[in-house]
């Protein structure tokens, strides 16, 4: 079945099995970024956007996406580096498998709360349910999270 879709602002037109997972596709197609972990849904390292919505990659048909548009860590590398800074300095990367997964959620969360600058923890735990780590407690997360979104929208924007 061929699927035409836009990865990073690069459309392609792609074969796919109608039972392949975007993830597969993705890594076939060289996105790499895009980490494989479970299959199943439960540990985020998949994580990709889909017309803007973070989405599992795991577990969603490619063949359903025809004329989507979709971001990998590939496609944010800039914003990327720059949460990464913040997660190195609270001593939250260790083996780094989890990391596109988890900036891709914050990256989201980014869009979709109404002052970022102030987001409560509660709120980035809702953004980042699903996203494990094995290697790091969720408290230097929320600690790089914070201060990310506060020195870039100001703190106490309310």
């Amino acid at each position: 079945m061929q699927v035409n879709l836009k990865i990073n602002g690069r459309e392609h037109i792609v074969d796919v099995p109608p039972d392949e997972f975007l993830l597969t596709t993705l890594r076939r197609l060289g996105y790499l970024g895009t980490r494989q972990g479970c299959d199943t849904s439960t540990c985020g390292v998949c994580t990709v956007h889909v017309d803007g919505k973070a989405v599992l990659s795991c577990t969603i048909l490619t063949c359903r996406l025809d004329g989507h548009e979709i971001t990998t860590i590939e496609g944010v590398e800039k914003e990327a580096e720059i949460i990464g800074k913040y997660l190195v300095a609270e001593g939250v990367e260790q083996c780094g498998y989890c990391s596109p997964g988890l900036i891709m959620s914050i990256l989201y969360l980014e869009k979709c709360v109404q002052n970022p600058a102030d987001t409560t923890d509660e709120e980035i735990l809702h953004y980042l349910n699903g996203n494990l780590c094995r290697c790091s407690g969720y408290e230097g997360q929320l600690r790089a999270i914070k201060k990310y979104l506060e020195v870039k929208y100001g703190a106490g924007s309310k």
